[in-house]
C-alpha cells in the first residue's frame, strides 16, 4: 500500500512540476496610445494617405 501511495504522490509531483505560467503586464496607457496609432495608420491608408512615420522620443 505504502508504494503504491509513493508511486502516485511521484506521478502526480512530476506532472503538475511541468506547469509554468508567465504574466506579461503592459502598462495600459502605452497600449492604447499603439492602438490609436495602428487605428490612425488604418484610416489614412484606407483615405489613400501614406501613414506619418513616427519619430523616436514624440510626445501628444
Amino acid at each position: 500500500m505504502k508504494t503504491t501511495i509513493l508511486a502516485a504522490a511521484l506521478l502526480l509531483g512530476g506532472t503538475t512540476a511541468g506547469c509554468v505560467t508567465i504574466n506579461i503586464y503592459f502598462p495600459a496607457a502605452a497600449a492604447e496610445k499603439a492602438a490609436d496609432k495602428i487605428i490612425d495608420d488604418i484610416w489614412q491608408l484606407k483615405q489613400g494617405k501614406k501613414p506619418q512615420p513616427e519619430t523616436q522620443g514624440e510626445t501628444k
